[in-house]
């Protein structure tokens, strides 16, 4: 669905505030299927947003990893602390595929959820990161706790 159409774009950045959560959850798709500087910055601002519906702001990471921009590392280590399961797991699964160092301890936090899929997310993320989980015991993340 690449496209520079402004029109297009203007229209799904106007979704993104429409009343209703199902025609945001489907912006968010949309713009991240689109690409480009608006697409991501409404992405950035939309996973950030705590006012946000849980599944717009999961879909919202899920599509920054798809990009593939390291702009968006800072805001998808943020939404790993978002309640429910939807938005951390993916911006986890994002973090991993944008390949930044950043997102190591972060991920390690995350192996702490109380969530299966969300610390299955983070544990294949840092391996993706080329984290050896062996390693684990020498993470500051989890210093003091025994095996």
């Amino acid at each position: 669905m690449k496209t520079s159409d402004p029109e297009v774009i203007k229209q799904l950045l106007a979704d993104l505030r429409h009343y209703s959560k199902e025609v945001r959850r489907t912006a968010v798709i949309k713009l991240g299927m689109v690409g480009g500087d608006e697409a991501l910055r409404a992405l950035i601002l939309t996973v950030g947003n705590n006012n946000e519906d849980l599944i717009v702001r999961g879909r919202a990471a899920l599509m920054l990893g798809k990009l593939g921009d390291p702009v968006a590392v800072e805001s998808l280590i943020r939404a790993l602390d978002a309640p429910g399961f939807q938005t951390p797991f993916y911006a986890a699964q994002s973090l991993g595929k944008l390949g930044d160092a950043r997102a190591i301890e972060p991920l390690l936090n995350m192996l702490h959820s109380s969530n299966d899929k969300v610390r299955q997310a983070a544990l294949e993320s840092l391996e993706r990161l080329g984290y050896d989980i062996a390693d684990e015991d020498k993470s500051p993340a989890l210093e003091g706790e025994e095996s």
